[in-house]
């Protein structure tokens, strides 16, 4: 095993890991300040949406996992549902069963809402303590990095579309040089104008505050030029929508694997995915197969594939599809994926359903890889009293409109439903898109917290399963874990419209060996070799609550701008 180019970061009282450094810092300083990890979590998520806009939006989507320090465990949905007045069939019939770019693929914002909701909940501080970082960095601006630098550039046409989009992320019609100070002012008056009516409210109490804030986004005059804007480009949102949304208060999905309990949300996201991929991989047989050989990347791999398979076939919203999660994580239906594995071959292409009937599957393609859309960030927060937070805030902001003077880019997520009704993540009105955004957890055996997770739209599942496997499978110290080689399967189809399907394709960070990627050539993946580190592979930020040790550990990955802290 090779040594890690940075250190993991330890420390006795708390530890943050964000998806950029800045946003780091801003947790960390809540923390400091004596916030507790939901605080902490909160101001580093929307100042993620500030930093990162082109992957996150502040009013886009924030699934969110806590673990209190007393153990009790909740997810908070943090997703928006489509329009009530959506028409089913829109996107088949008008459209050509396609998603469309703009605010036809919007669906309600929902981040702000899980945001302060999570406050309201766990946390002790004002929205106005919490947002601080962001409004500054929005209206202060930060230096342009090379990562965002590269989305814009790939993405300037589509940004050219809106001309509000382009003057924001590209001044002066040119995309900003690294290192430039990129400024959002309207985002930061926007953020401003929440925190002045909570401080308007502030003598009736913290929680007055708090809905006062939720109110300024949901009922006051940003909702009143969200909808206005959306309904006279085409769109279906409505100011009913905008007022009475709420994310949903959503039990925790858990098992239980070698004295560890893995924590995901429900199946309206793929992390229930990640538990059936863990199992069915530990069914075939971990112990013994060497780091990174071809034989456990193609255990992995295998094992991927199936509960993808299933992800494909039963998840959706659960409110409104019935999707037969105790079914799929049963240990009958884990053997019999493990099962119709062949230890010594790929299968060619999305395993056949075994719960059930399966879905029409998109023509192959084999082109290159596709481009990751609207992607995602992270943030993980273990607290000094062992109170732990995951969430993976996202929404991109070059396939649909920023809102004019807010600087707000509502929830494009509805491209993560299909078109075609009949599917169970087709659109419908009301219904949540199935989201590839997905926080994770392990409560160790020794009774600590490990929240992790990272951006990557399908490859997130992937790149935590490796991750979690290098620290509690093969002892790798947690930074070590997040930066050894990754491979991503594409063997099923996209989440992202148009839904891509690449049968067998496999990437490999080239840093693993030629001879690894021959085999895996010769067992029948169709090997694509990345570089040798690349941010595609995703950005697993982990913190681990070491009780034996009583150090909180701390790991982010250099393939994005991710950094970790800890005191």
């Amino acid at each position: 095993m090779t040594q890690p180019g940075r250190p993991t970061i330890s420390g006795t009282r708390h530890a943050i890991s964000a998806g950029h450094y800045l946003a780091a810092s801003a947790g960390f300083a809540i923390l400091e300040a004596g916030g507790n990890a939901v605080d902490a979590g909160v101001a580093a998520g929307l100042a993620l949406g500030v930093l990162q806009p082109d992957l996150v939006s502040v009013a886009g989507v924030a699934p969110i996992l806590i673990r209190k320090a007393d153990g009790t465990v909740e997810s908070i949905a943090g997703l928006g549902h489509w329009p009530r007045s959506t028409p089913p069939d829109v996107f088949m019939r008008e459209h050509g069963g396609q998603m469309p770019p703009g605010v036809r693929r919007m669906v309600v914002p929902a981040a702000p809402d899980a945001w302060i909701q999570a406050l309201s909940r766990h946390g002790t501080m004002s929205f106005g303590e919490i947002a601080a970082a962001a409004i500054r960095f929005a209206g202060e601006g930060y230096a342009m990095y090379p990562l965002l630098r590269e989305s814009i550039t790939a993405h300037a046409a589509e940004y050219r579309t809106w001309e509000q989009n382009a003057a924001i992320f590209l001044p002066g019609g040119k995309v900003p040089e690294p290192g430039a100070k990129f400024i959002q002012a309207d985002l930061a008056r926007s953020l401003s104008y929440m925190v002045d009516q909570e401080r308007a409210a502030a003598g009736k109490g913290r929680e007055a505050g708090l809905q006062a804030a939720h109110d300024a986004f949901y009922k006051g005059d940003l909702a009143r030029q969200i909808v206005a804007y959306v309904q006279a480009e085409g769109g279906f949102l409505s100011a009913d929508d905008m007022a009475e949304f709420r994310s949903r208060i959503e039990p925790v999905v858990a098992r239980d694997w070698r004295g560890h309990t893995l924590l995901t949300c429900g199946p309206w996201c793929q992390g229930p995915a990640l538990t059936e991929a863990l199992l069915i991989a530990e069914r075939l047989g971990l112990d013994g197969l060497a780091h990174n050989s071809a034989e456990y990347i193609h255990v992995l791999v295998e094992a991927l594939k199936g509960a993808l398979a299933d992800r494909e076939y039963h998840f959706g919203d659960p409110a409104m599809v019935d999707v037969p999660l105790e079914a799929l994580l049963s240990p009958g239906h884990i053997a019999a994926r493990a099962a119709a594995i062949d230890l010594k071959r790929a299968h060619p292409g999305l395993p056949e359903p075994i719960l059930g009937r399966g879905n029409a599957l998109p023509e192959a393609t084999h082109a290159d890889l596709p481009k990751v859309e609207a992607d995602t960030s992270y943030v993980a927060v273990v607290d000094r009293w062992g109170n732990a937070f995951s969430a993976t805030p996202s929404d991109g902001s070059w396939n649909v409109p920023i809102i004019p003077g807010t600087g707000l880019v509502v929830s494009g997520r509805g491209s993560q439903n299909r078109p075609d009704p009949k599917h169970p993540a087709g659109v419908a009105p009301g219904k949540r898109p199935r989201l590839t955004p997905n926080p994770a957890m392990v409560v160790t055996k020794d009774g600590g917290a490990m929240p992790f997770g990272t951006p990557g739209g399908d490859v997130q599942i992937q790149a935590m399963l490796q991750v979690m496997l290098n620290i509690l499978h093969f002892g790798m110290e947690v930074q070590e874990a997040i930066e050894a080689p990754r491979v991503a399967s594409y063997s099923f189809p996209s989440s992202f419209a148009p839904y891509e399907y690449f049968p067998g394709r496999l990437a490999v960070e080239s840093r693993i060996p030629a001879e690894v990627r021959a085999k895996l050539a010769e067992m029948g993946h169709e090997v694509k070799d990345w570089p040798g580190t690349t941010w595609l592979a995703g950005s697993v930020e982990v913190v681990l609550d070491d009780v034996a040790a009583g150090l909180k550990r701390a790991g982010a990955d250099p393939r994005r701008p991710a950094y970790a802290i800890a005191i």
